[in-house]
């Protein structure tokens, strides 16, 4: 893992090094500089809008009672897209766009997801990897939901899904 860092550390810079060098032997020094300036000014504008929109498809889901994950995921990935168009070079640029296309954004959170373990907490539950057949140890114990001992102060439990009728 650490080896594989270390040549993404010293690949990558290479390799976009190269490509300003071939684009800017195709377009001259003007074009190609204003193709990173485009980028970055892009990158901001995705960035600045994502947020706000990740937060309200949150608040959403959260309001239907639905796993707010897949829009953590969705706007995780956007945001990723833009601060890599942020980042000058053209490889960079190449792999933002291809997180700015929501068929491959979904491909690529399904293929993420069917290797992340699933855990059900409050209701909500993560998919994923680990469910090969693997033990995976722990303590619990049962607490009564009327007990207040075993709860931080201000706390109140989350609605269930029995809470509301389902």
């Amino acid at each position: 893992m650490a080896r594989g860092l270390l040549w993404a550390f010293v690949l990558l810079p290479l390799i976009e090094i190269a490509l300003f060098v071939i684009v800017g032997g195709w377009l001259s020094l003007w074009p190609t500089l204003a193709l990173v300036v485009l980028a970055a000014v892009a990158g901001m504008a995705v960035l600045r809008r994502q947020g706000a929109v990740t937060a309200g498809r949150m608040r959403a889901a959260l309001a239907q009672g639905a796993d707010p994950g897949g829009a953590l995921a969705e706007g995780s990935l956007i945001m990723l897209a833009g601060v890599l168009l942020v980042l000058p070079g053209f490889l960079s640029d190449a792999v933002a766009l291809m997180l700015l296309t929501p068929p491959l954004r979904r491909a690529l959170i399904g293929w993420v997801g069917a290797r992340v373990v699933t855990v059900n907490l409050g209701g909500f539950a993560a998919r994923g990897a680990g469910m090969r057949g693997e033990t995976i140890e722990g303590e619990w114990e049962e607490v009564d939901p009327s007990d207040t001992r075993h709860r931080p102060s201000g706390w109140t439990r989350p609605p269930l899904p029995d809470d509301r009728g389902q």
